[in-house]
């Protein structure tokens, strides 16, 4: 062991002594360095660097880096752009105007008064049926007015075209009807309410010209009055009629 020991200890002495030459071919020579130098710079003479190409240098005074982070090869998922929700109507509700808030809310009690009277008392008046009908048919004579007021002014956003201004006789139309076959108050209260419906539609959606906490307002006094009317009819059906009669009913 220790003979072989001094054996590799005098090789490696005249291995340094001696230029080390390496070459990648026959034809081609490449630059001759001293193994003692490579040494000195830390360098490893048995894993050769990439100097022992002709295409480099042979002592690279920087150390160059590269980014080797491992290639993903995983799609990455689009991420779906969802647009932003309009805010609803209702939410403009707490918006509107005080007086215009308060004279609604007051407006909605000849709509609930006769239904609630008549479930309290259990019996069905034609006559408070009656004044609920009108009121409703009145009503909508005034939402067509509205429209019609609306269109008026210069500057509005309706004009006052064949759209809006016909639009705007359309639910006077349907409260008139309603007075005309109130002798079947059941028929005409239905024609209420689907005048209702036909003229919230179209502010809605035919002609989104009102401002957003005036929709509001509609959405909520139509539906009290959807809600108002449907109880009328129910308590007809279900409990006995008493009270005074409706105008123009025989005895």
């Amino acid at each position: 062991m220790l003979h072989f020991i001094k054996k590799f200890s005098q090789a490696s002495s005249k291995m340094l002594k001696h230029p080390f030459t390496v070459g990648l071919g026959a034809s081609r020579r490449i630059d001759t360095f001293s193994l003692k130098t490579c040494l000195q710079q830390n360098f490893s003479p048995l894993f050769p660097r990439t100097w022992l190409f002709p295409t480099f240098p042979v002592c690279m005074s920087k150390t160059q880096y590269y980014h080797t982070s491992p290639c993903s090869f995983k799609k990455k998922q689009k991420q779906a752009v969802v647009p932003a929700r309009s805010p609803s109507t209702m939410t403009y509700l707490p918006d509107s105007p005080k007086p215009a808030l308060y004279i609604t809310l007051a407006g909605l009690i000849p709509f609930i008064a006769p239904p609630l009277v008549m479930v309290t008392t259990k019996t069905y008046i034609p006559l408070l049926a009656f004044t609920q009908m009108a009121y409703g048919a009145s009503f909508l004579s005034f939402l067509g007015g509205i429209r019609w007021g609306f269109a008026l002014p210069e500057g509005s956003p309706a004009k006052p075209d064949f759209l809006n201004l016909a639009n705007s006789t359309a639910p006077v139309l349907f409260s008139w009807f309603a007075f005309l076959i109130s002798e079947r108050l059941s028929e005409a209260i239905v024609t209420v309410i689907i005048g209702l419906g036909i003229a919230l539609h179209f502010e809605l959606f035919l002609l989104p010209h009102y401002p957003s906490w005036f929709k509001a307002l509609r959405i909520v006094v139509t539906s009290v009055a959807f809600l108002s009317f449907l109880i009328t009819l129910l308590v007809k059906d279900i409990y006995p009629e008493k009270g005074p009669k409706r105008p123009g009913q025989a005895e």
